[in-house]
């Protein structure tokens, strides 16, 4: 329990994009992915790299024009990654936008723009893969929400009418008629029919159901009509605790990711270290070239970034996943997912 503002909650929630409405009123749907603002910045910044390298070609890298360009491309593509790579380096984070932001800065100090808006456009796209696999894992929890009808024929008294499946309460009498799906769990109180509850159970075959037998959201009646007795809320529901067993699958980590952010966090300020060392060592101790041996310091920097590997693990894992949740396979969580890639044989009772 505690206090905190609807700031807070947005700021909390921004990986995901998440964004609160006081009135209470459904979110906003999302834009579809082409068209979300953060992808937007990712294409005008990769147009304006690819117009600077024809114009460095024409004209000279060195030329105004191109280094604008290339400016206008690192400030729209890497904004986000310079603001967290900022606030990172002044509380000493080290992590994997610590070091891109380092990398491109030294990169536009000693004139290599291009090169710095090149890295910039491969992290802003590496991102953007990043989302577009997590709004993949969104839509496979969507799908199985999907799955149960939104409201519901009820039956109050001696009044018969759609109710959403918010509004309906334990012990509300729900009508289902042939070739409808459930949308709450509950036990038959009147009628026999089979229903088909692949959806849910796995069960290929449809199930014969009859008066006191216990039925699930999001199957189907394909023959009698049946009047069910609601026993769970829709948030009790079946259904509703795989799609949450799903949501927990995806949110928790698997061994290797855990290793992979526990190796960038030493990782990163060795790499930082062993940079600045290779820039200043040689032209203070050997009369090397400065500019030299800090454009290759600077180039360790931007190569031995980590951020394939952070970046790759969470986004393999919460994909397959959600993949898996949409073929009607539940994996509880990313150590299982690993497990399951050193299986040799599996064995298949079906009963």
């Amino acid at each position: 329990w505690g206090t905190t503002t609807i700031e807070e909650l947005e700021k909390a929630g921004a990986f995901e994009n998440l964004k609160i409405r006081e009135d209470k009123e459904k979110a906003v749907k999302r834009e579809p992915f082409w068209k979300q603002k953060e992808n937007i910045k990712v294409y005008i910044s990769a147009v304006l790299l690819v117009i600077s390298w024809f114009l460095g070609k024409q004209y000279g890298e060195e030329h105004f024009f191109a280094t604008i360009g290339y400016a206008a491309a690192i400030l729209i593509g890497g904004y986000s990654l310079f603001i967290k790579g900022f606030k990172n380096l002044v509380r000493l984070n080290f992590d994997m936008n610590t070091l891109m932001t380092v990398a491109i800065l030294g990169a536009a100090a000693i004139g290599e723009w291009g090169e710095g808006a090149t890295v910039v456009i491969l992290f802003a796209i590496s991102e953007a893969l990043e989302r577009y696999s997590m709004d993949k894992a969104r839509q496979s929890i969507e799908s199985l929400m999907d799955i149960a009808p939104k409201e519901a024929l009820i039956r109050r008294g001696n009044e018969e009418m759609m109710v959403p499946v918010d509004d309906i309460q334990v012990g509300d009498i729900m009508i289902v008629k042939p070739g409808q799906k459930l949308a709450m769990d509950g036990i038959i109180i009147k009628g026999t029919s089979t229903l088909n509850q692949a959806a849910i159970t796995g069960e290929s075959v449809p199930v014969a159901k009859t008066v006191g037998d216990e039925v699930f959201a999001g199957t189907l009646n394909e023959e009698g009509l049946l009047e069910v007795k609601v026993t769970k809320r829709v948030e009790d529901t079946t259904l509703s605790k795989i799609i949450h067993l799903v949501e927990e699958a995806q949110a928790e980590r698997a061994p290797s990711q855990a290793f992979v952010d526990r190796f960038a966090k030493y990782y990163t300020p060795a790499i930082i270290i062993f940079a600045l060392l290779l820039a200043v060592i040689p032209p203070l101790f050997m009369g090397a070239d400065w500019s030299e041996w800090i454009y290759r310091g600077l180039a360790v920097l931007v190569v031995g970034c980590p951020c394939a590997l952070v970046i790759s693990t969470p986004v393999a894992i919460v994909t397959a996943i959600g993949n898996a949740a949409k073929n009607g396979v539940l994996i509880k969580g990313g150590i299982y997912l690993e497990e399951a890639g050193s299986l040799k044989v599996i064995a298949f009772d079906k009963t």
